[in-house]
C-alpha cells in the first residue's frame, strides 16, 4: 500500500466528514419517529376538554351525535370508517392480486408497456375526481339499478358507493406492490417447479404466491392505512350520515368526512373542537394499531416460512 494510500485512509478530515455523515442520518431517523410522537401529543392535549368533560368509553362506544346538546358519540364514524374499507379492500384485493399475477406470469411486454402507464395515471388522479365519478355514475347504478331488488328505497349514498370509489383508488397501489413482490421471486424457484412437472398456474399457486404471501400481506395491510384516512372521494359518496350502517346500502359517516365537513366552521365552538380533534386522534390510533397489528402478524409469517 502506497503512503499516499495510507495516508487517506487515516485522514481525520475522512474520518470526520463519516462520523458527520452517520450522526447526521441517526438524527434524521430519530426526528422521523419524534414526528409521529409530536402528532400523538399535539391530538391529545387537543382532545383534553372533551377528554375531561366526557368519559372514554361514551365517548368511543356511544351512538348519539348531537353536538349541540353536548352529545358526543363517535362509534357510527368508526364503524363507518372501518365498513367503507372494508368493501373497498375486498373489492380491490382479488382483482389487484389476479391482475399483479397476470402481468407478472404471463402476459407479454406490449401488455405491460401498455398497463403500467394506465396505473400511473389512475394513482395520480386526485381524489375529487374519483368523488365526481362516483357522484356521477355509481351512487344513480346503486340507486336507479342495484338498491331496488333488495330494499324499498336508497339515495345511492352509501357504504357500498364509498367501497367501490375507494376500491377503485387504492387498486393501483395494489397492483404496482404485488408486481413488484412477484418479480422478486427468484426465478430458480420456478424453473425447479417446472421442471417437477408443474404447470405454469400449478407453480404460481404454489410456489411463488406462498413465497410471497408476506410481502402479499404487507402490502395490503398498506394498503388499508392508506384507505382509512382517504377523505375527499368518500367524503361525496357515503351520504355523510351519523348513524350505524346496518347494511351496504346504508349511508355512513367516515371519521375523516366528519373532519372535513365541519372542522373550518367548527373552530369557535371550544368543545366542538376538541370533538374534532378527538375524532382525529381515535383515526390516528387505529391507523396505529392496525400497524403494529400487521407486524406482528408479518413477522411470524416470515418466521414460520
Amino acid at each position: 500500500m502506497s503512503q499516499q494510500q495510507l495516508q487517506y485512509k487515516t485522514s481525520p478530515y475522512r474520518l470526520l466528514k463519516e462520523k458527520v455523515a452517520s450522526t447526521t442520518m441517526l438524527i434524521l431517523t430519530l426526528s422521523a419517529l419524534l414526528l409521529v410522537v409530536l402528532i400523538a401529543v399535539g391530538l391529545v392535549i387537543k382532545s383534553m376538554p372533551i377528554l375531561e368533560e366526557k368519559s372514554l368509553v361514551d365517548l368511543v362506544f356511544g351512538s348519539s351525535w348531537k353536538p349541540m346538546k353536548g352529545e358526543f358519540g363517535f362509534l357510527p364514524f368508526i364503524a363507518g370508517t372501518i365498513s367503507v374499507t372494508l368493501v373497498a379492500i375486498v373489492l380491490a384485493l382479488p382483482i389487484s392480486l389476479l391482475t399483479a399475477i397476470f402481468l407478472t406470469e404471463y402476459s407479454k411486454d406490449w401488455v405491460k408497456k401498455a398497463v403500467f402507464p394506465v396505473l400511473d395515471i389512475l394513482a395520480g388522479i386526485p381524489s375529487v375526481i374519483y368523488g365526481l365519478w362516483g357522484v356521477l355514475i355509481i351512487v344513480p347504478w346503486i340507486s336507479e339499478k342495484l338498491a331496488p331488488k333488495f330494499v324499498e328505497f336508497s339515495t345511492g349514498y352509501s357504504v357500498l358507493a364509498g367501497g367501490v370509489v375507494l376500491g377503485v383508488m387504492v387498486l393501483p397501489l395494489m397492483v404496482s406492490l404485488f408486481v413488484e413482490i412477484f418479480s422478486s421471486t427468484p426465478a430458480e424457484l420456478r424453473q425447479a417447479s417446472q421442471s417437477l412437472g408443474a404447470t405454469k398456474w400449478q407453480t404460481t399457486k404454489k410456489v411463488m404466491l406462498k413465497h410471497t404471501r408476506a410481502g402479499i400481506f404487507a402490502s395490503v395491510m398498506l394498503s388499508i392505512s392508506r384507505a382509512m384516512g382517504e377523505t375527499i372521494a368518500v367524503l361525496m359518496v357515503c351520504g355523510n350520515i351519523a348513524q350505524m350502517p346496518e347494511s351496504l346500502l346504508d349511508g355512513a359517516y367516515p371519521l375523516p368526512a366528519l373532519l372535513a365537513n365541519n372542522f373550518g366552521e367548527m373552530m369557535s365552538v371550544p368543545i366542538y373542537e376538541s370533538a374534532l380533534m378527538f375524532a382525529a386522534l381515535i383515526l390516528f390510533v387505529v391507523v396505529v394499531i392496525f400497524n403494529i397489528l400487521s407486524r406482528i402478524i408479518l413477522h411470524r409469517l416470515q418466521k414460520n416460512s
